[in-house]
């Protein structure tokens, strides 16, 4: 009955108002063909040849992070165009923030210690800073279920009897849009954005470097040689030096993602485990079961307004999706307003089961992935070398102090979204994981893992290594995840603190302690199937 009562409500279509090009893909080159003139270069001289330059005096440099409060949060996406849900344009509901690993990078308010501030607690001193951050907002990935969302549409608006009509009216002339991998222009700013305020928190930092003037500071490893990290890094770096020198200020570590070599910002290609169907695709699996219920008034609603084309629970996803892919890379998408205020909190959740059972505390294998990066960790507060390989450390450039310095008070390390979430399940943030297992068929209140707070686009995790009270030697560290202080009660010898300190040699320790848990071997090669039920929360296979 409701699906008649639709149709007859929704306005007659006809084979004319339906485009022969709906769903097919557009392409833009830049520069466009012929558009490039070199024969006029020489008219424009850069700015070393024409001179005049005027004072260049600097100044010292920025340490917000002691002293600036209030602290300045990441709290909207400019210049992206902020999407309403079906139900009304309820400005205190942010979409944006119900994208998971698809939403940009928002500040934290508090992951379970209201009063801690990232500013540093009053009377402690900054010696040192870890940053490890993801990548910035790209289209998807090749093969997406976005792309084959267009591919399938194309295909019904060349059949007889396919229409577009009321809400998905726009779907009878909509082009696909969007590239793959690649960063979009938001990306590229959201990362020099974020280049430009670690530079005002953490600057003063740069004077405790020490060595020859010549050599430019060793800044930051990456995980690939993958377009969108290797931006991500420049455009980080442009912000963070400045858009001269940029290039020079710093030594850039490219390591290679691929199969057969170790890399702790790419742990997957060391983990068979990881890349199976049953245990590192379980995520998928367990998401689904959810997408069934909370998609079911969505497609009884959409349908009847899309004859010729079936709206599968599976496509309604990719709808969803490609609201936040055309969002970040158009600045913004008619997909978005399709879905209710509840059916986008069905998304996030939807996402939050794909992380915690694919790549987060429920997966047997996902501790393991995070380990090498703990024990590189480690090993830079100790200022002691990696002895022992058994994880996806790469001995090869760890062994050396020149790819692998144990002496800076700056560390930069770019990553994709799974890797955070494995490391931050490796380092034992028990937190995150304190409402676990993840149920399929609701979603709980007041739950500890939102993916959107952890892993999304532009992550940044950041170590504080402090001395309380100042001096030159560090006393104690503490974690940032996207400006929200993480407490640190997992970690063996760590215990409450409001600031979510711990002091340096417990961390130390209990970490020493944690690495010891994983069993790297079992949980990545030993031939294994999931527990049934999954009650895991500490990302390691039961004992």
């Amino acid at each position: 009955m409701l699906a008649a009562a639709l149709l007859l409500a929704l306005p007659f279509c006809t084979a004319e108002s339906v485009s022969s090009f709906a769903g097919s893909t557009v392409v833009d080159s830049y520069p466009p063909p012929g558009a490039t003139n070199t024969a006029v270069d020489t008219y424009f001289p850069d700015a070393s040849q024409v001179g005049y330059a005027g004072p260049t005096p600097t100044g010292a440099e920025p340490a917000a992070i002691v002293t600036a409060i209030p602290f300045s949060k990441v709290e909207n996406a400019f210049p992206l165009s902020r999407p309403n849900s079906a139900d009304g344009a309820d400005m205190a509901f942010d979409v944006m923030r119900h994208w998971g690993n698809l939403a940009p990078m928002y500040s934290v308010d508090s992951f379970g210690l209201p009063e801690a501030s990232p500013v540093i607690p009053e009377g402690c001193g900054i010696n040192a800073v870890h940053l490890l951050m993801r990548h910035g907002a790209r289209y998807p990935t090749s093969d997406s279920g976005a792309s084959h969302f267009a591919s399938k549409l194309h295909t019904a608006a060349s059949q007889e009897g396919f229409c577009a009509t009321g809400d998905l009216e726009f779907l009878a002339t909509w082009t696909y849009k969007l590239g793959a991998e690649i960063l979009t222009p938001y990306g590229r700013d959201s990362l020099f954005s974020n280049g430009v305020a670690f530079r005002y928190r953490y600057g003063n930092l740069l004077n405790a470097f020490h060595g020859p003037p010549s050599i430019p500071y060793y800044f930051r490893r990456f995980a690939s040689i993958e377009h969108r990290m290797l931006d991500s890094a420049l455009n980080f770096a442009a912000g963070f030096f400045e858009i001269r020198t940029y290039e020079t200020d710093y030594h850039q570590e490219i390591i290679i993602e691929e199969n057969n070599f170790n890399n702790t910002l790419a742990p997957y290609y060391a983990c068979p485990n990881a890349n199976t169907e049953d245990i590192g695709n379980f995520g998928s699996t367990q998401a689904k079961k959810w997408a069934d219920i909370y998609l079911k008034d969505a497609q009884k609603r959409l349908q009847p307004m899309i004859p010729g084309f079936n709206l599968t629970i599976s496509r309604l996803v990719d709808m969803q999706e490609l609201c936040a892919y055309e969002t970040v890379a158009l600045g913004y998408s008619k997909f978005c307003d399709l879905f209710t205020r509840e059916e986008w909190e069905g998304y996030e959740y939807y996402v939050d089961l794909s992380f915690w059972y694919s790549s987060g505390p429920g997966n047997p294998a996902t501790a393991a992935q995070g380990l090498g990066y703990v024990q590189e960790l480690v090993s830079r507060l100790t200022h002691t070398p990696i002895n022992v390989w058994n994880s996806s450390t790469n001995s090869t450039l760890d062994s050396s102090n020149i790819t692998f310095p144990l002496n800076q008070p700056i560390y930069v390390d770019a990553t994709h979204d799974t890797v955070i979430s494995s490391i931050v399940t490796a380092l034992n943030f028990s937190s995150l994981a304190a409402t676990g297992p993840l149920p399929t068929d609701h979603i709980p209140r007041h739950r500890s893992y939102i993916a959107s707070q952890i892993a999304p686009f532009a992550s940044q995790l950041v170590a504080q290594v402090l001395s309380c009270p100042a001096s030159d030697e560090p006393t104690h560290i503490r974690f940032l995840l996207n400006d929200g202080v993480v407490p640190l009660t997992g970690i063996h010898g760590c215990t409450e603190d409001s600031n979510g300190l711990c002091a340096l040699s417990s961390f130390i320790s209990g970490m020493h302690e944690r690495i010891g848990e994983i069993n790297f071997a079992h949980d990545c090669f030993a031939n294994y199937t999931m527990p049934n039920p999954d009650n895991i929360i500490d990302g390691r296979y039961p004992s």
